[in-house]
């Protein structure tokens, strides 16, 4: 899923790549200067950055809500859907990495072996709060998710393998799976919270890629652009692309797009009023009021009708 097919990566080597290199982002808006206006925090509120980037509800009232009135809303099927499709690819790619040090490249009939094994209890720690029908969809759709997976893996670490035959485990992951999965960061220098979690992060690039289901929604990149200043603030290194994947299905089979986009001067802009508007409705204990499109599968929706 966080692969880039051949075309995506032509289109990001010699479009997106060269033109992010060139391009000059302003530096009041690097993560590093996190110290200083427009990024310094106004407001002791740590947010998360689903809390900033997700408009779902386009006054964010959902926000209030929850922090203000202390509300809790039980998730809806997409977002236990999601969260599960999250787990499960995340297990994948663990487990693969796992198994290249547990039985090293010298034994690659053994790691392909044991890597179609399905995942263990993403479907059963769900079901209580899913339809029997639900449940049902839901764990076919995990297989389909583990499946695909398995064979990219499958062929990328035996590609790997056979270009390199004296490769070790360590370079072996990092060439064939380049990815970190679901990154633990601090995100206090930003006023963010301190236990943020990035879907995956791709080295080579470097690249933050947030994994969605559903249809795409402008607000998305906002999501990659709090990732990438977390990430500049805390390693001071410049992460100017991000990518979101849309994961949607058609009946059995995936379908995967990918929308590769730099992480510019109006995002990290976009990203940071954004921040600062809902810490500011926080601290004042502003009611935003309710939205004139409230989004049917609102978890808050009867508090707000």
């Amino acid at each position: 899923m966080y692969f880039l097919t051949d075309e995506e990566r032509q289109r990001l080597l010699k479009g997106i790549l060269p033109k992010s290199r060139s391009l000059e982002i302003a530096q009041e808006l690097r993560g590093w200067n996190w110290h200083q206006p427009p990024l310094e925090p106004v407001y002791d509120i740590p947010l998360a950055v689903y809390e900033i980037a997700g408009k779902y509800c386009s006054t964010g009232r959902d926000i209030y809500l929850r922090r203000i009135q202390h509300l809790r809303a039980a998730p809806n099927k997409d977002m236990i859907m999601g969260s599960a499709f999250h787990e499960t690819l995340a297990s994948i790619l663990v487990r693969a990495k796992r198994l290249i040090y547990l039985h090293g490249v010298d034994n690659l009939r053994q790691i392909l072996k044991e890597l179609p094994e399905p995942p263990q209890g993403i479907v059963e720690r769900r079901k209580h709060d899913l339809s029997t029908e639900d449940c049902t969809e839901l764990e076919r759709r995990v297989s389909t998710i583990h499946e695909f997976e398995v064979a990219r893996l499958s062929t990328r670490i035996q590609d790997t393998v056979a270009k390199q035959p004296y490769i070790k485990e360590d370079s072996l992951v990092a060439t064939a799976i380049p990815v970190m999965i679901e990154q633990r960061l601090d995100g206090s220098f930003l006023g963010l919270s301190q236990m943020l979690s990035a879907d995956a992060f791709v080295l080579p690039e470097p690249m933050i890629m947030d994994l969605k289901y559903g249809e795409p929604r402008q607000f998305h990149k906002l999501g990659t652009a709090g990732y990438a200043l977390v990430m500049e603030s805390l390693y001071e290194y410049p992460v100017n692309l991000g990518c979101v994947v849309y994961l949607n299905f058609n009946g059995d089979r995936i379908t995967v797009s990918k929308d590769i986009h730099i992480i510019d001067d109006e995002l990290r802009q976009r990203f940071m009023e954004e921040r600062d508007q809902k810490a500011r409705m926080i601290y004042e204990e502003i009611d935003p009021g309710v939205a004139k499109d409230c989004y049917p599968a609102c978890p808050f929706r009867k508090h707000c009708k």
